[in-house]
């Protein structure tokens, strides 16, 4: 399949070597499975608030598209699809998308996964309610196309998240030396510390492209309870939330 300037075409190749572990909390993708709930609770949270959802409700969501671009193997695409949205997942490695398609069968979810990237699917003329990007942006290879492709995609009023790594040196310290070389929490060379994006580039990128950013929020490792939480600290990963203006 061919594929759009916004593909890291050796990205594709690294994970699809470890598309067998995308459901096993202990493999390669751990730290994505423990990271999951702070980013899930960001988006519900400001979503619920946004669209004036009853938080009290078991599906808030229902009736409204979601469109989760770099869905990997569906670790937070199943999530939003239990709150009730109707979600799209996309990514550009055929053996996540498969591992994803048989985690919802075996789970008993009806998502819409295909293989692709964001300009495949902005070219189809879908737009969606929400439309997320999580951990994907460090790994494309065209930042201002990619977010272009993003612009095109969110609905008018509706909201847009990103989640992603700070270019800093404590960043590098943390995020490569320490996650890859040293713990051993992701596979050596899964992060190129020169791709990592700063939060004024990522703010300015979207605005180009009719996006305005109504917050920001870092995520933390708790080294005492072993878990991660939200915080303000944008120095190393941090989230974001954007409207279509």
């Amino acid at each position: 399949m061919e594929f759009g300037d916004t593909v890291d075409r050796q990205d594709i190749d690294r994970f699809a070597a470890q598309s067998g572990s995308w459901w096993d909390p202990r493999g390669g993708f751990a730290p994505l499975h423990q990271i999951n709930p702070v980013r899930v609770d960001f988006v519900r949270r400001l979503a619920l608030d946004h669209f004036r959802r009853d938080a009290r409700s078991l599906r808030p969501f229902a009736g409204l598209r979601l469109a989760d671009i770099g869905c990997g193997g569906g670790l937070a695409a199943e999530p939003m699809a239990r709150l009730g949205f109707s979600v799209t997942g996309i990514d550009a490695t055929a053996e996540a998308i498969d591992a994803a398609r048989r985690h919802a069968e075996d789970t008993g979810l009806a998502i819409d996964y295909r293989t692709g990237d964001v300009e495949t699917l902005a070219g189809t003329g879908e737009r969606f309610d929400v439309v997320l990007a999580l951990e994907v942006i460090e790994h494309v290879a065209d930042m201002h196309r990619f977010l272009t492709g993003i612009g095109g995609l969110v609905k008018p009023g509706g909201l847009f998240f990103g989640a992603t790594l700070n270019r800093t040196a404590k960043s590098f310290a943390l995020a490569i030396v320490g996650a890859e070389y040293v713990l051993g929490w992701l596979p050596r060379g899964t992060h190129q510390w020169r791709q990592f994006v700063r939060p004024s580039e990522f703010v300015l990128g979207l605005r180009r492209v009719g996006l305005k950013t109504t917050c920001l929020a870092g995520t933390s490792y708790d080294v005492a309870t072993q878990t991660w939480q939200e915080t303000s600290d944008l120095s190393v990963n941090y989230m974001l939330a954007a409207r279509r203006t």
